[in-house]
């Protein structure tokens, strides 16, 4: 099974826009009580989300899991820190390659693979102002292109 597949619960549209992502990395999370839960129920946002690495280890901060609705007293706070797994190897790569400048980690998916969360996360580089525009203006560029062709089948 490819990277990335399975049931898709939540994307984070604005890290390609943000970001180069160089290299991506599968990766399991660490949950609490009634968080897969709510995770099914893909009530889960990873737009300010972002990862670090601390201890050797990697945390992943500002992703907003809302509480489970029949949770009660057991739910948990929802921009709670959680613990990213990863293979030891994936890890000493992302330290050395986060210590160059301007490298950083980012959530780009989480999905449901063989029954667990797992989320995508991208080894990515920040954009600049002016690459944004570029990126923008070859997105408008490509969809008045499929636009003019649609409507020539069309005729």
């Amino acid at each position: 099974m490819p990277k990335g597949s399975g049931k898709q619960l939540a994307q984070n549209k604005k890290a390609y826009h943000d970001f180069f992502i160089e290299q991506t990395f599968e990766a399991g999370i660490v949950l609490k009580g009634t968080e897969i839960k709510a995770i099914r129920a893909a009530r889960v946002n990873l737009r300010d989300a972002f990862a670090k690495i601390e201890n050797g280890e990697i945390y992943l901060y500002n992703m907003h899991v809302s509480p489970y609705e029949q949770g009660n007293q057991f739910n948990h706070d929802p921009l709670r820190t959680r613990k990213l797994l990863l293979h030891k190897k994936e890890i000493s790569k992302l330290i050395g390659e986060t210590k160059e400048a301007g490298y950083t980690i980012v959530p780009l998916k989480m999905y449901l693979k063989n029954g667990f969360a797992k989320v995508l996360i991208g080894l990515g580089k920040g954009k600049k102002q002016y690459d944004k525009r570029d990126d923008l203006k070859k997105k408008e560029a490509k969809r008045d292109i499929e636009r003019a062709f649609r409507d020539r089948q069309k005729m």
